[in-house]
Parts: structure tokens; C-alpha cells; sequence
């Protein structure tokens, strides 16, 4: 039987001895600031050329961080979305795991601080994500990077706003794509619930009510169950994708979406590795400082990157 990563068990036993009340029980904005306060912690980890920027939407701007290794050198782009159940998170809580992909795969890496519920419910955030990747496509200057090699990659919700654009961009005839790297995406609904939802659905670091309160805040009045932007899983037919590469952790809710998109992908053709973690839970990838298996995990996926960007198999070492 699978046991959870001692560093990890350890970073629950802390979290269980603060007594304080869970994220979802927070008004929206006090839970950002504990998240906030949660994962910026320590000095950044340096990079050559770090800058944010504004990207031109209807509405505005949308809030973007570029980060680039060697900025004398036009490099393969990555378009990263951040989870958070579309409502915590932003570019801060997720600077350093951004910085050591681009620093590990050598890619231009931009982060998309996309609209959050509650106050702006979906679909805000995927056509946010839309306008951010065409943008890019479009060949910024700003972004020395290389429009015709183009990957997108998100974690949790950010996975799947990364796997919609990734069937939008199939859809919707747009910028080619040469991968998508998809880390413990939701996939699917939660009811009904799938195994793991049952047998994972507390005690680790993404829970059944966090779930149901990122979903409240993220879906407006009317929504179908059918919407592949919502729920990638239900899309009719994954053919025609990118070459994929999903994560999925044992101790996690939402390990068992993770695999099944997997499945799919590679029977409808796609490309595809799944990495299943038995030993970790939900959100390791951002504990780069306190989980070594976390840490050598961003190094595998950003060497992934980099082979795939190459036009070669990038397999897990």
C-alpha cells in the first residue's frame, strides 16, 4: 500500500497544528491572503530576466510575468496557468515554480494571472487564457521567444485551463500547439465522485469541500455538463491534440480524472505520458523547498519540455 512522502506528512501535521480554519471557510479575499502567506516564503529563486507585463484584452489588461533564462536568445515559449480553484493563487504564489521551468527546460516561460472568481465567474478565465495565447502567437518582441514553439502547461485549475485552450486551439483552427503539460488537472465534475474523490476526499492538502467551494465560485447560472472548457473530459473526441504529459498523485481528489484524460488522450492517438506519483498529494509540485521528490519532479517535467520542444520523446528519467 502507498504511504504519503514523509515531507509531505510532515507539511499536513504542520498545518493541522496551526489551528487555523480552512481556506474554504474564508471569505474569498482572506483566503488568497493565506495562500499567499503559505507559499511566499524564502528569497526567490534568481533568474536571469524576470518582468511583468500587460497583456491587451477587451476588459483591460490581463496581469502576465515573463520569465526568461538567457535573454540574449529567442527560446521555445511556455504559457503557464496557475491553480488555486480559480479563485486563490496568482503570478506570487507561483513565481518559483514558474522560474525553475524555465530556467530547467531553457524556455521563455509566461505566467497568466487570468480573472478569478468569485467575482468573475467562468468563462472569464478561458478567454483569458485565449487572449493570452494568441497574443503570444502573435511573436512579442517583449517575449524573445519563439512563436512557432509554443507549449501550454497549468497545474490543478490551471491544468485545465491549459487542456480547453488546448481543444480550442484544435477547435478553433488556432496557433499550433507542441505540447501541453497538464499537473493534477481537474478534468471532470465531482459529482458523481469518483473513487479517489471517495477515498481521498479529506485529510491531505486538496479536499471534497474545497472542491465544492472552488466550483461555487468558479460556475455561473447556467452551465452545461458537456462543456469541454469546463470539464475537458467531456469533450466528444481528444483527436488532433498535442503531445501531452499529465501528473497525477496518489493522495489527491482528483487523481482519478487525471488518469482517466490520460486514457483517453492515448486511445483517441495523442501522444501521451501519465507519471503517477504513489507517494505525494495534491500541490507537491509547488513544494519545491520542503518536498526533494517535488523538486526533482519540476526537473523532470522541464526536461520534458525541452525534448519535446527538440521533436524528441521526453520520458521520464
Amino acid at each position: 500500500m502507498s504511504q504519503l512522502d514523509p515531507q509531505a506528512q510532515a507539511l499536513l501535521d504542520a498545518a493541522a497544528a496551526s489551528g487555523l480554519p480552512p481556506v474554504y471557510t474564508l471569505p474569498h479575499n482572506e483566503a488568497r491572503t493565506r495562500m499567499r502567506a503559505a507559499f511566499i516564503q524564502g528569497q526567490p529563486e534568481p533568474i536571469d530576466r524576470m518582468e511583468d507585463l500587460r497583456i491587451p484584452a477587451e476588459h483591460g489588461h490581463i496581469p502576465a510575468r515573463l520569465y526568461h533564462p538567457a535573454p540574449a536568445e529567442i527560446l521555445p515559449l511556455v504559457l503557464f496557468f496557475h491553480g488555486g480553484g480559480w479563485t486563490v493563487n496568482d503570478l506570487d504564489t507561483h513565481d518559483r515554480l514558474c522560474t525553475l521551468l524555465a530556467k530547467d527546460s531553457r524556455s521563455a516561460v509566461v505566467s497568466v494571472d487570468y480573472r478569478r472568481a468569485p467575482e468573475h465567474k467562468y468563462p472569464a478565465a478561458v478567454d483569458d487564457a485565449w487572449t493570452a495565447l494568441l497574443w503570444a502567437a502573435e511573436g512579442q518582441q517583449v517575449l524573445a521567444g519563439d512563436p512557432r514553439r509554443i507549449a501550454v502547461a497549468g497545474d490543478s485549475s490551471g491544468g485545465t485551463l491549459a487542456a480547453a485552450l488546448a481543444l480550442k486551439a484544435r477547435d478553433l483552427s488556432g496557433p499550433a500547439l507542441d505540447q501541453q503539460v497538464l499537473i493534477y488537472p481537474v478534468t471532470d465534475y465531482l459529482d458523481p465522485p469518483t473513487e479517489s474523490y471517495v477515498s481521498r476526499s479529506s485529510g491531505y492538502s486538496l479536499n471534497l469541500p474545497f472542491m465544492q467551494w472552488s466550483w461555487a465560485n468558479y460556475l455561473p447560472e447556467q452551465w452545461s455538463r458537456d462543456d469541454s472548457d469546463l470539464f475537458p473530459l467531456r469533450a466528444s473526441s481528444l483527436a488532433g491534440l498535442p503531445p501531452t504529459l499529465v501528473l497525477t498523485a496518489e493522495f489527491d481528489p482528483l487523481r482519478d480524472e487525471g488518469a482517466a484524460y490520460a486514457q483517453r488522450l492515448k486511445e483517441a492517438g495523442v501522444p501521451t505520458e501519465h507519471w503517477h506519483y504513489d507517494d505525494q498529494m495534491h500541490g507537491f509540485a509547488m513544494q519545491t523547498r520542503t518536498i526533494a521528490r517535488a523538486r526533482r519532479a519540476i526537473e523532470d517535467v522541464a526536461a520534458h519540455l525541452a525534448a519535446g520542444f527538440r521533436g524528441q520523446a521526453g520520458g521520464r528519467p
